[in-house]
């Protein structure tokens, strides 16, 4: 049997080249945790979460913070004596010219914090993602409708990209798909980029985007609650519970 020599790449994206004979080649990425952010801007909320939830961080967006009537600077001075470390936070321009963004970007990068800036995936906001990323700014592709949409702001250099799940599947399409579309893309071609998803209205839709190996998710906190709440855990506790206290009263289990 004849053997040869099998070369491996080692890289965000991995690729296995086996024996020439075999035509034989793998694709593989190596595999984190998945980021969870929520997608709020209550700090009340995230607080609330980062006590029970493994957060990387927080989305927001000029409606978000819109209604929860409160800014930028103070919503993300909020978030971070919430969640305490190094929290990643993310946060739209909302500049319409390439050049306004740039700027508004390159502001949003001095902030003390670790920053994500988001940009709408449009033809301006990709020639701006462009010049964002020889600025060295970490950048988030949003309000991604499809795969094509998505591919073509990774192909820009974004970090990020957020297909918006039930957005798509209100418009009569399939947000699943679309994950699943732009992530054979993102495979297929090496390229680094990480889907975040967003907009989700139940925890089904955020289930079965997260089976396809997504990187990133954000969930608003409804959403994020629904994620531990099955009908039926609170009755089994309860039912431990009155067990327990009807043999052991008010012991402790080590006091048993």
């Amino acid at each position: 049997m004849k053997f040869q020599l099998i070369k491996i790449k080692i890289s965000f994206d991995c690729q296995i080249y086996s024996d020439p004979i075999i035509k034989t080649k793998i694709l593989f990425k190596v595999k984190t945790m998945i980021e969870l952010y929520l997608d709020t801007a209550d700090v009340a909320e995230v607080k609330r979460f980062n006590q029970c939830l493994p957060l990387k961080g927080v989305t927001t967006n000029p409606s978000i913070l819109a209604k929860s009537k409160q800014g930028l600077n103070e919503t993300l001075a909020g978030m971070q004596e919430a969640l305490g470390g190094t929290p990643r936070f993310h946060a739209q321009v909302v500049s319409s010219t390439v050049e306004g963004m740039l700027a508004e970007a390159c502001q949003l990068n001095e902030l003390p914090y670790d920053m994500v800036v988001k940009v709408p995936a449009t033809e301006t906001g990709l020639a701006a993602i462009k010049l964002m990323k020889k600025e060295g700014i970490q950048v988030l592709a949003t309000a991604i409708y499809s795969a094509q949409q998505g591919f073509l702001a990774a192909l820009c250099g974004a970090d990020y990209l957020a297909p918006y799940v039930n957005r798509i599947d209100a418009m009569n399409g399939n947000g699943v798909e679309v994950v699943a579309d732009l992530q054979l893309l993102l495979d297929q071609n090496q390229l680094p980029a990480k889907i975040l998803a967003a907009s989700f209205k139940n925890t089904q839709q955020a289930m079965e985007v997260m089976k396809l190996g997504i990187e990133a998710i954000t969930l608003p906190t409804d959403v994020a609650a629904q994620m531990f709440a099955h009908p039926a855990v609170k009755p089994a506790v309860e039912q431990f519970d009155k067990d327990w206290k009807e043999t052991f009263g008010e012991k402790l289990s080590f006091e048993s």
